[in-house]
Order: C-alpha cells, then structure tokens, then sequence
C-alpha cells in the first residue's frame, strides 16, 4: 500500500506539472492579451487612439515582451514559491482573490460530494432491490429529468419560483442587510440559508447519474450464481445483499469519485455565475474575458489540484472497497 500510494502522489505532481502547461498554451491562444484589451478599453474612455508605443511600454512593463517559455518559467517560479502573480484586471494580488474565494469553493465541493453519494447510493440500491415498483418508477423518471436539465435553467427557475412565491432571498450567498456587515453568528446562520439552493443545484445531475448505475450494477450483481448460493443457504437477505453484490456494484462509482468532483466544480462554475455565488469558478470565468493571464492560470492549478487529488482518493477507496485489486 505504501509503494502504492507514493506512485500515485508522484503521478499527480506529475499531471499536474503538465496542467501547467497545457492551462498557460490555452490561455494564449486567443488572439490579443490583456494589454490590448486594457488599451482598446482605456481608448473608448478616452475618446482618442493610443498609439502602438502605449502598448508596447505597457507589455514591456509586465513582461509581455518575453518569449512564452520565458513567462511560463517566470509563472512557474513564483508559483513554487507560494506567490501566484498580480491579478492585472483586479490590480491585487492573486494570492488574495484566491483564498477569499477558496474556503467557499473546497467546502461547497466537499459538502455537495458527501450529499450526492449520501443520497443516490442508497436510492440506488432500493431501486435494484425493487424493481419495477412505483418508486422505481418514480426515481427512474426524476433521475432522467435531473440528467436532461441544463444546471443554469434550473437555478433561473428555482430563483424565479422561491423568490415569487416564496418571498425568500436568492442569489448571493447573503442577505443586503448581511452583505457588508462584520462576522456573527446571525451571519453565518444567513449564509446556511443561502447554500441548501446552490448545493441542490449542482448535486442534482450528479445523483441522477449514480442512481442509474448503482441500480444497474446492482441487478446484474444480484443475478449472479455466488449470490443465488447463498441466498439458497439461508443467508440473510440484508446480510447477503450488503456485504457481497453492493460491494462490488460500488466499484465502478467510487472509480468516478474524482470525475464527479471535476463535474461539480464545472457545474459549480456556471451555478455560481447565475446565483451569484462568489467561487472560484466564477472567478475563473471573469479572468478568462480580460484574458487576465495570472488569475485564470492559477484558477485552472486549484480547480485541477482538486479534481487530481478526487482522483487519488478514488484510487485508494476503490482497494478499500474491493479487496481483490491488487496494488500493482
């Protein structure tokens, strides 16, 4: 286990180190940087045309006029030293819009992750376990409607249905009168209000999934002659259904615990943006407009430093729960 888990903690960093690569190629692919989207936004204010100089002190100024290997390596030093850069669209520290957004995003993630499997495991194994039955039926055709529908229309339409005929506040993750007011305990009692929403949201298409293959697992598990033997020896039904077939129908959903991390993050992206939810995905999203190279690199390193370590605490539940893979 010990050579295992070494081997996988030398394949992240590894992963990672090309995520920084491919996330800074990316990010330079559009034409234009953020110099020239900063002069043609200062020269509307203006009401004049800058000249080429303009450009070419201020890209000089911050080290636009390097070669892409050279930024690259300049990004990659300050990054190993804890220091992601100056966001050029915020004018602050990336070190600062980060960690003000990062708590939220790490707990909103942990907290829908936890839920999603909470839920969908055990409705997937009633479903299996009494197939064809009402609320089979019933799980079957909210599972499929939950798959089908886009994160962002659901958000407009829960916003739109609890604040009508609810009166309650959506959007945000305060109230206005809690919005600039110092920490309490009257906050963060406001804030729990505000994230039941966005958590349902963005868990919705997640256990929809999982609930279609722990269901479908699970039927062809309890099909099998190991568990027809010792149904016909009297083991107990409860007994034999989850301490065999379950363990092994979970296989294939503790594997994909990293790509449901990844799929939450992204989901959480688009939630965040329609509830205005301050996450990084968010931030990620406004860095990308302004080509604001620093801010948008280092949000695309957190958000794949998630889903990577997702992935390896997969790894290791997945010998957990199976026994019979071999660490090898």
């Amino acid at each position: 286990m010990k050579k295992y888990i070494i081997s996988r903690i030398v394949l992240m960093f590894v992963l990672l180190f090309l995520v920084s690569i491919f996330s800074f190629v990316v990010i330079q692919l559009p034409p234009g940087d953020f110099v020239t989207k900063y002069a043609a936004t200062l020269a509307l204010e203006r009401g004049t045309t800058l000249g080429p100089e303009f450009e070419a002190a201020l890209r000089k100024q911050l080290g636009f006029d390097k070669s892409l290997p050279e930024q690259y390596l300049y990004w990659m030093q300050n990054l190993l030293h804890g220091d992601m850069g100056r966001s050029l669209e915020w004018r602050q520290s990336v070190n600062v819009l980060v960690m003000d957004r990062l708590p939220l995003t790490i707990g909103l993630s942990i907290i829908t992750l936890f839920l999603t499997y909470a839920i969908a495991i055990p409705i997937g194994i009633f479903s299996a376990r009494h197939q064809y039955s009402a609320l089979d039926y019933i799980f079957t055709c909210l599972g499929f409607i939950g798959i089908a529908t886009p994160s962002f229309f659901l958000a407009l339409v829960l916003m739109y249905v609890l604040n009508h005929f609810f009166g309650a506040s959506v959007g945000g993750i305060y109230s206005v009168e809690f919005m600039n007011a110092p920490q309490s305990f009257a906050r963060f009692i406001d804030l729990c209000k505000h994230m039941p929403l966005p958590i349902f949201i963005i868990m919705i298409q997640g256990m929809a999934g999982i609930i279609r293959v722990m269901r479908g697992q699970l039927l062809d598990e309890i099909k099998r002659p190991y568990v027809v033997a010792a149904r016909a020896r009297g083991l107990e039904e409860n007994n034999l259904i989850y301490r065999y077939p379950v363990r092994v129908a979970l296989n294939p959903i503790v594997s994909s615990a990293g790509n449901m991390l990844a799929s939450i993050v992204s989901g959480m992206t688009i939630t965040a943006i329609v509830l205005n939810v301050p996450t990084i995905g968010s931030l990620l999203y406004t860095a990308l407009l302004s080509q604001d190279m620093y801010l948008a690199g280092s949000c695309i390193m957190i958000l794949s430093a998630l889903t990577v370590i997702g992935m390896f605490l997969s790894d290791i539940l997945l010998v957990v729960v199976d026994p019979r893979i071999r660490l090898n």
